[in-house]
């Protein structure tokens, strides 16, 4: 092939970009002398996917992978198309056309349900949405009502801490950051005094990392209330302590706050171990959650005892975990929210390889690890993609020119790399008026109109 190998990426976050890196860096492609050109397509106006709406706005320095991002994509290999929506403004067919293959990228973007009485109440809320609403996502509603003086809050992993911590944290404490006037009148109006965050299994089973929840002890104000009867372990737990540092220190940090006095904060975040949820109470609204006490088997696993305990609570959000979206033409995995796929070759239904169609981070793998560990997975897509290039029925129309045409004709109005920077911009020119790093546009509109005004 003597013109450049061209590669479609549908998704721009950190999945999408860490692989278009390892393909412009692929030492295969230069030792035959092959170069690429790659399109990253992402259905938002911006890059970055959930490190720009996924992140809490207090982890700034979480947020600053979106500088490394950066460098990334302004590498001259590769070409950013905002506002492109992979099933509506293009098929899989329109992207074979132009490209030799397609990697998918777009993440895990829907809360994983829990079914149990009363889960849809008004007042019951998965954690994704109360996310996209702290972090100003342009697709959803800019209002949210903050329900309630105590509220629970459904699992252990760094998703469920974020949530817990920003429902308990002073909305002044957040004017530093980047959420928006929506975000910081809604927090400034709750008026919760407890928060209840849920684990159905052990201490030594806690899924937060040491950083995260180290942090639930750091917000002026709040009070960190852990239970001496929930520390239960067991043989397992004890060697899990033992095979992980990790393990060790939450459980050392959680062994420190149950023993400390109590300090008399006006705000109180109860953690909650071996209590598994069983319902969601209310007739019209949520007016409760009723737990099973659980009791460790001995290798770590949990039974339930057969005990119920009803705690009086105005909302519940559930952070238990995310799912991928269905692609359109791919085939999916409903129960675990991926395209099928081995080591990134996405699969049809008889589990053969659908020639020149990849897939790499949470759509490959589920919503497991942090940022950094995509970086190993695309790695593999893009390894096992370079390997099957010569299998690859090339695009009949590889040039972008033509790309970019077909966009104009479907009248999609696209963003580019030079419209995101005028959308960063923008938004730092809102936040200096205010004294802050940023402010970000709260709409798919004004960041499009922003981003097109070149």
């Amino acid at each position: 092939m003597t013109r450049p190998l061209r590669v479609g990426i549908v998704g721009a976050g950190p999945a999408g970009i860490y692989a278009a890196d390892l393909l412009t860096k692929d030492e295969t492609l230069s030792a035959c002398g092959t170069s690429v050109s790659i399109d990253i397509l992402d259905k938002l106006p911006s890059p970055y996917g959930l490190v720009r709406y996924g992140v809490a706005p207090d982890h700034p320095r979480i947020k600053q992978i979106q500088g490394a991002l950066h460098k990334i994509l302004d590498k001259p290999e590769i070409t950013f198309y905002g506002n492109v929506e992979y099933g509506r403004d293009l098929k899989l067919e329109d992207l074979r056309r132009h490209y030799d293959a397609v990697i998918f990228s777009t993440g895990s973007d829907r809360d994983r349900p829990l079914d149990i009485p009363g889960i849809d109440l008004p007042g019951s809320h998965g954690a994704a949405d109360f996310v996209f609403w702290y972090d100003s996502h342009p697709d959803v509603s800019p209002s949210w009502h903050v329900e309630g003086t105590s509220v629970a809050v459904i699992g252990a992993g760094n998703v469920a801490v974020d949530v817990a911590r920003i429902l308990a944290k002073n909305a002044d404490d957040l004017l530093e950051t980047d959420i928006t006037d929506n975000v910081y009148e809604g927090l400034r109006a709750k008026q919760i005094t407890d928060v209840h965050v849920f684990a159905r299994r052990g201490i030594a089973q806690c899924k937060a990392t040491p950083m995260e929840l180290r942090e639930l002890d750091k917000q002026p104000g709040v009070e960190v209330v852990v239970y001496p009867e929930d520390f239960e372990m067991d043989e397992g737990s004890l060697q899990a302590c033992e095979d992980s540092n990790q393990i060790k220190t939450n459980v050392k940090v959680l062994q420190n706050w149950a023993l400390r006095d109590p300090r008399g904060e006006d705000v109180r975040l109860h953690l909650h171990f071996l209590h598994s949820p069983v319902a969601v109470l209310g007739e019209d609204r949520v007016t409760g959650f009723r737990t099973e006490r659980m009791e460790l088997t001995g290798d770590g696993g949990v039974r339930g005892t057969g005990e119920y305990v009803d705690h009086e609570v105005q909302a519940v959000y559930r952070a238990i975990g995310y799912l991928g979206s269905p692609l359109a033409d791919l085939p999916f995995d409903e129960e675990n929210g991926v395209v099928p796929n081995r080591e990134g070759r996405v699969l049809d239904l008889d589990e053969n390889h659908i020639p020149g169609v990849y897939a790499t981070g949470w759509i490959k793998r589920g919503p497991v690890g942090l940022i950094g560990h995509t970086k190993g997975d695309a790695l593999e897509t893009v390894t096992n993609l370079v390997a099957d290039r010569e299998s690859f029925t090339p695009a009949a129309e590889p040039d972008p020119v033509a790309f970019r045409a077909l966009l104009q004709e479907r009248g999609v109005e696209y963003t580019t790399w030079e419209g995101w920077q005028r959308i960063e911009a923008r938004e730092e020119e809102l936040g200096a008026e205010r004294g802050r790093k940023r402010l970000k546009l709260l709409t798919r509109e004004e960041q499009t109109t922003v981003a097109r005004q070149g």
